[in-house]
């Protein structure tokens, strides 16, 4: 007789708890993205003492149940070290958001069991002053339009995941009133038909756009004109909108996250 073995419980996996915008004085952040359930595509953002927004944005390679599990263990750490790091109105900012960087990095080491090849982009916003840190490890340039026009604050150094010594050194920028920051994923960018890509040159097009009246309607204006580049270029556009709150071919995940200062 064959003795026939039970098998083994999968493994559950993780995924990220939905990130709500918190409400700031000054500004307003927002992030909204349409999914083609393929990336691993994540987000977050949380306050910290009266004045500060801490924001991440990532897009971590590999399967997406296994990115997922990684973005959940990453959020897990924001959430805990934002307040750790930056809740004493009397800290370096610029050597706190190096250190969270590290922080995320090691996570994601830690939850991939191994190299993970995630681009980040991490800032840390004054909604008071308008300054913000960030350090953008190997991700799309992230753009900041202002009454002169649009500066893209283009990647310091390699991905996450990939070394555990790995750091950048914060850099500053300011966001003086009336002016917006974006940050757009890898795979908004990438979006392509046949030989032709969005491209960053578009999406500064569809900023300029934008009016900066709210974070979700720069966001949404920036997806649709993707949108309308893919339409016009074959004729149909089959990735379905979803709204901030969801998890989840061919197309990759286009995500925006913007932050506007009134």
């Amino acid at each position: 007789m064959t003795a026939f073995r039970a098998a083994a419980p999968a493994k559950v996996l993780d995924k990220p708890l939905r990130a709500e915008p918190p409400a700031l004085a000054n500004s307003e952040v927002a992030a909204k993205y349409r999914s083609a359930r393929v990336g691993g595509d994540f987000y977050d953002y949380m306050t910290a003492g009266p004045s500060r927004l801490a924001f991440i944005v990532l897009d971590i390679a590999g399967k997406r149940d296994e990115a997922l599990h990684v973005a959940s263990q990453v959020q897990e750490l924001f959430r805990r070290r934002v307040p750790e790091l930056f809740g004493d109105s009397d800290m370096n900012e610029a050597e706190a958001t190096t250190d969270l960087l590290v922080d995320v990095n090691h996570r994601i080491i830690e939850a991939s069991g191994g190299v993970r090849c995630a681009a980040a982009f991490l800032g840390v916003y004054d909604d008071m002053l308008g300054t913000m840190f960030y350090i953008n490890a190997g991700h799309t340039p992230a753009l900041l339009r202002d009454p002169e026009g649009i500066t893209r604050l283009s990647a310091q150094g390699p991905p996450l995941g990939l070394f555990s010594h790995t750091t950048n050194d914060a850099l500053m920028s300011v966001l003086r009133p009336g002016s917006a920051l974006l940050v757009i994923s890898k795979g908004l960018v990438e979006a392509r038909v046949g030989s032709k890509d969005y491209g960053v040159e578009r999406a500064e097009k569809a900023l300029n756009k934008a009016q900066l009246t709210d974070a979700a309607g720069v966001c949404e204006t920036v997806l649709n004109d993707v949108g309308e580049f893919l339409v016009n270029s074959t004729g149909a556009f089959r990735i379905p909108f979803r709204r901030q709150d969801s998890v989840d071919n061919p197309y990759n995940d286009h995500t925006a996250l913007a932050l506007v200062r009134r």
